[in-house]
């Protein structure tokens, strides 16, 4: 079999394992098994209605042609006046770029301000994309541990680990996979500790609206002008509004590195569909039914979550926080190793070959010894996920009875 000379920043990235674990699942359900599947964070809610209805509106008013590779006028003014009725951010639709989801936002924003051997800061756990997207800039990860302030980064933190190459930061709140939320304080020092460094910050908010009291809703985009000029804020109605399929996000930053990201994408993806920016730009006109969808699956994920986090602590060798915001629990595994587990992943690998529920190991995030459960899946699933858990582990004395 002849060999492909795959380009050195591509061959030196690695597969997303959130996505090859819900592979694996859907596999096994493929050969007849009954999988739980806890890997993907997915909403399990079907795109709102009204949404469609928009959808089928643009189609129906002949949308199906190229718009401008930053997007249609009315998304970009949309996403404009949404944040600031929303959250009282002042910016300009010129500093709003279209984007074909969330992930192609954040490469778009690193792409444009990266150059080879820049040092990236990336808090630890981490979305499996961040250093992924450094190594395709060829640039340098450079992960900032985060366990001994739970999973909460911090400014002081960010300031210790910064270098005389250090570019840019990386920032998921609330995070995947955590799910914890950085106070709007802490976050407003740890831009403004960048900003004095000349460093940049990319903000990942496609969970933007999952926050549980007491974590708080707060987008950089609502910092002063002197702040936000170093800030890319990268947003996504993937999570939001259970459109994950429909493939749209977009970017919020000062109007120089929006037009770069213009200029890339324009080579690119070119644009996101034209009729998908419609039925978006549309939504966040509809100010009260959007957030009223937002509410409603919102209010679900906390009843989920907080079912799951007990259950979760009941068995033998697991420990979980209580998340404030998205919809993971991250699950302290470690004491269940050493023994017959030598690694997380030997933990996952015996919850999928004996009880056919399938997770995401925490290795892939940058922790080893944690698991990630997405609780974006039913009730129905959780309680069985947990029975078979139960079973496979064992419970915890003190909740036994």
């Amino acid at each position: 079999m002849s060999t492909f000379p795959v380009a050195e920043h591509v061959a030196r990235m690695k597969a997303s394992s959130t996505l090859k674990a819900a592979q694996t699942a859907a596999a096994l359900r493929e050969q007849g098994h009954s999988v739980i599947d806890l890997t993907v964070g997915e909403p399990d809610f079907d795109t709102p209605q009204f949404i469609k209805n928009y959808a089928w509106e643009g189609l129906q008013k002949g949308l199906t042609k190229y718009t401008a590779s930053s997007g249609m006028k009315q998304f970009t003014e949309a996403v404009s006046s949404f944040y600031k009725n929303q959250f009282g951010a002042e910016f300009s639709p010129g500093e709003v770029v279209a984007s074909c989801g969330g992930k192609q936002a954040l490469f778009n924003a690193a792409c444009t301000l990266l150059n080879p051997g820049d040092d990236v800061l990336i808090p630890k756990p981490y979305w499996v994309t961040f250093p992924e997207i450094a190594t395709f800039c060829r640039a340098n990860s450079v992960f900032i541990d985060t366990e001994a302030t739970d999973f909460v980064l911090s400014a002081d933190q960010v300031s210790d680990a910064m270098t005389e190459k250090t570019k840019l930061l990386i920032i998921n709140s609330p995070s995947n996979p955590s799910g914890r939320v950085i106070p709007p304080a802490e976050m407003r020092k740890i831009i403004e500790t960048c900003a004095d460094r000349g460093v940049y910050v990319l903000t990942d908010e496609c969970y933007l609206f999952f926050a549980y009291p007491p974590g708080e809703v707060f987008t950089s985009a609502s910092l002063p002008k002197e702040l936000r000029d170093f800030v890319c804020v990268a947003g996504s109605f993937s999570k939001t509004y259970a459109m994950t399929g429909w493939r749209i996000g977009y970017t919020i930053a000062n109007e120089a590195w929006s037009k770069a990201m213009v200029k890339l994408q324009s080579h690119s993806a070119t644009h996101p569909t034209s009729f998908v920016q419609y039925a978006c730009a549309r939504a966040m006109e509809n100010h009260e039914a959007s957030v009223a969808a937002v509410n409603a699956m919102l209010a679900e994920y906390e009843r989920r979550r907080n079912w799951l986090i007990p259950a979760l602590n009941a068995i033998k060798g697991f420990n979980c926080g209580m998340p404030e915001g998205a919809f993971y629990a991250f699950v302290d595994v470690r004491d269940l190793l050493g023994g017959e587990y030598k690694t997380s992943a030997n933990v996952a690998e015996a919850m999928l070959e004996r009880t056919y529920t399938v997770v995401t190991d925490g290795a892939g995030f940058g922790a080893e010894g944690f698991l990630r459960f997405s609780y974006a899946t039913s009730m129905e699933n959780l309680h069985t996920a947990i029975e078979r858990l139960g079973e496979l582990f064992g419970r915890k004395e003190a909740q036994a009875a």
